[in-house]
C-alpha cells in the first residue's frame, strides 16, 4: 500500500516560472497513491497548461470560480480534500492566505478549507525575504501551515540565493506527513473485490484495421480511482483507451471483446462488476491475416455480434453481487437505459448522453443519469467523471447495506 493511498490532495498552482515543477509534483504524489485534483491560477496558465495536469492526475482542472456548471465549486472543492498543497507559492498567494483573501478559485477554497495545508513556496530572494512576505509567513505558520522550503540555489535571470522551489520529493514527505495525522480514511469499500471495465474494444478487419469507437476509457479509470479510495480491491479490464490507469490497481490490458470477456469471466466471483467499457457489438466474422489492399477494391465484411458480457455476467450472478452497466445513446436517454436495465436485470445503469459536444466519450464531464432497478433514479445531469463515480460507488454501497 502507498503512502498516500487513499488520500485526496488538492493542488494549488500559482504562476511563476516553478509552476512547471508542479506537474512532476503532481505524478509524484498520484504515483504515491494519492487522488490529486489540480487547480491552477489565472498566472499558472502563463506558464504550463491545465491539459498537463489533467492529463497527469486523471481529473479535470477548473481555472476559474466561473467554470463549475452551476455547483459552488470551490466549497465542493475544499470538502473533499484531505490535504491541501500549494506549490509554487508565490508571494501574492501568501499574502491573500495570511489576509483571508479570496478572489479567484484557488484562494477561496483555501478559505474554506479546515484540513493540512502544505505550502512550497518560490520566488526571488529579494521578494522572499522582503518584511511583508516574511510577516505573512509567520502568521501562517502560526495557524499551523506546514512550509517546505525554499531552498538556496539558481533563480532566474541568472541570480542565486534563498527562494528556490523545493525538490518535489520532499513535498511529498511533508504531505504524507501532514496525512499520517489525519484520521485513517474512510474505507467504505474495503475488504470488497470489484471489476471495472474501461475503454473501447477494437476488433480486427486486418492486421492494421479494426472496428471500434470512440471511447478514450476515462471514465472507467475515473470509476477505478474512486473504487481504490474507497478501500476496494480492484481489477481494471482496460482496453486500447487513451488515458492511464491509477497506481495501486490490477490491471488487465485487452484489444477484443473476447479478450475482455476471457478477463472478466476469470473474476467472475467479485463482489460488484461495473462495465463501463464501449464493447464494440459487431466485429467482422472473419479477419484477413495479410493487409488488404486499396487497389483490390473495397472488400465485402460479413459481421457478427460481439459477446454480450454484460448480459452474461448478470445471467450468472451470485447472491449479493451487484451489477452496474453503461449505456451511450444520443436519444431519449433515460428510457432507452430503463429499457437495457430492465432487459439484462441489473441493479445500476448509468445513462449518458453521446454525440454532444463536450460531453461523453474523451470529455472530461458527463450528460448522464444514474438508474435504478428498484426506480430510484438521478436524473439527467451534467457531471465531471469523479463526480459521477463517486456518484456511483455512494449507490453501489447502499445496495450492500440494504441486503441482509
Amino acid at each position: 500500500m502507498t503512502g498516500l493511498a487513499g488520500r485526496r490532495v488538492l493542488l494549488g498552482v500559482c504562476g511563476g516560472i516553478a509552476a512547471y515543477k508542479a506537474a512532476y509534483l503532481a505524478r509524484a504524489l498520484r504515483a504515491d497513491g494519492a487522488d490529486v485534483t489540480a487547480v491552477l491560477t489565472a498566472s499558472a496558465t502563463r506558464f504550463v497548461g491545465v491539459e498537463t495536469f489533467a492529463g497527469l492526475t486523471g481529473n479535470p482542472v477548473l481555472p476559474s470560480l466561473w467554470d463549475a456548471g452551476g455547483t459552488v465549486v470551490h466549497v465542493d472543492l475544499a470538502h473533499a480534500a484531505d490535504v491541501l498543497v500549494i506549490a509554487p507559492a508565490t508571494a501574492n498567494m501568501l499574502a491573500k492566505l495570511a489576509h483571508g483573501l479570496a478572489d479567484d478559485l484557488l484562494s477561496a477554497a483555501a478559505l474554506e478549507f479546515r484540513g493540512p495545508v502544505v505550502v512550497a513556496p518560490a520566488m526571488h530572494t529579494g521578494m522572499w525575504s522582503s518584511p511583508a512576505t516574511q510577516a505573512n509567513v509567520a502568521t501562517l505558520a502560526a495557524r499551523g501551515v506546514r512550509f517546505v522550503g525554499p531552498v538556496d540555489g539558481a533563480l532566474a535571470h541568472g541570480d542565486e540565493g534563498a527562494g528556490r522551489f523545493a525538490d518535489p520529493d520532499d513535498i511529498v514527505e511533508a504531505v504524507r506527513a501532514v496525512a499520517s495525522d489525519l484520521p485513517a480514511t474512510a474505507a467504505p469499500l474495503a475488504g470488497r473485490r470489484v471489476v471495472i471495465t474501461a475503454g473501447p474494444t477494437h476488433e480486427p478487419i486486418d492486421p492494421v484495421r479494426f472496428v471500434g469507437n470512440r471511447s478514450s476509457g476515462k471514465m472507467g479509470v475515473a470509476i477505478a480511482t474512486e473504487a481504490l479510495a474507497r478501500g476496494a480491491s480492484v481489477v481494471l479490464v482496460l482496453g486500447p483507451g487513451t488515458v492511464s490507469p491509477p497506481a495501486g490497481v490490477d490491471v488487465i490490458g485487452v484489444e477484443t471483446a473476447e479478450e475482455m470477456r476471457t478477463a472478466v469471466l476469470a473474476h467472475a466471483d467479485a463482489d460488484a462488476f461495473v462495465m463501463a467499457a464501449a464493447v464494440a457489438d459487431f466485429r467482422p466474422k472473419v479477419a484477413a491475416d495479410r493487409k488488404l489492399k486499396k487497389d483490390q477494391g473495397v472488400p465485402d465484411l460479413v459481421f457478427e455480434p460481439t459477446p454480450d458480457i454484460l448480459r452474461e455476467i448478470a445471467a450468472a450472478r451470485r447472491p449479493g453481487q451487484v451489477i452496474v452497466g453503461f449505456a451511450a445513446e444520443t436519444d431519449d436517454v433515460e428510457a432507452a437505459g430503463r429499457a437495457k436495465l430492465t432487459d439484462k436485470q441489473l441493479d445500476l445503469l448509468v445513462a449518458n448522453a453521446v454525440g454532444r459536444p463536450a460531453t461523453g466519450f474523451g470529455a472530461d464531464t458527463n450528460d448522464a443519469a444514474i438508474l435504478g432497478a428498484s426506480g430510484d433514479d438521478t436524473p439527467l445531469r451534467t457531471w465531471t467523471k469523479t463526480e459521477l463515480a463517486r456518484a456511483l460507488w455512494a449507490r453501489v454501497a447502499a445496495l450492500w447495506n440494504d441486503r441482509p
